[in-house]
């Protein structure tokens, strides 16, 4: 099946970011480990600043992972051009999602390919993410399309 990148529709960003929120906020607690007080204040504060008045901000692109074929919603995809480590410009994923159900069939490989390829329409010449320690299933398909961990963020609770 081949995939294709829609920009998310005006109706359609109250709904992504509400889903958004609580994603992240789960995924703070189930994959970084946070306590579910700590995962609040960490979502509250990184979505006001993401989405400061309810908005896409700008430079950042939201767009729907549709079925080329059939126009099925698959998934969806969230990336901003960033300043890197190096001073230059690179495509960073803050969040890429397919539907549960529809996990384990390719479309995060083909989406994380889709991506790439606009990185390179763009003449970018590096990809970014960031994906939680406790997410293995993620991590190991980010490493098997060459990504490699650059950083890693510890810590413990005393």
């Amino acid at each position: 099946m081949a995939l294709r990148l829609r920009s998310l529709r005006e109706d359609e960003l109250p709904a992504y970011i509400e889903h958004g929120r609580a994603a992240y906020e789960r995924d703070l607690v189930e994959q970084a480990g946070l306590t579910r007080d700590a995962a609040l204040k960490k979502t509250a504060d990184d979505w006001a600043r993401l989405f400061p008045d309810g908005t896409v901000p700008l430079g950042n692109e939201l767009y729907a992972i549709e079925d080329a074929e059939s126009g099925e919603r698959v998934g969806d995809l969230w990336f901003a051009e960033r300043e890197n480590d190096s001073g230059e410009t690179s495509l960073y994923v803050y969040s890429v999602e397919i539907s549960p159900e529809l996990r384990g069939r390719g479309y995060g490989r083909e989406a994380m390919q889709l991506f790439e390829d606009e990185a390179r329409r763009r003449g970018l010449s590096e990809a970014n993410l960031t994906v939680m320690g406790g997410n293995q299933v993620a991590r190991s398909l980010y490493r098997s399309l060459g990504y490699v961990e650059r950083a890693v963020f510890m810590s413990k609770d005393l």
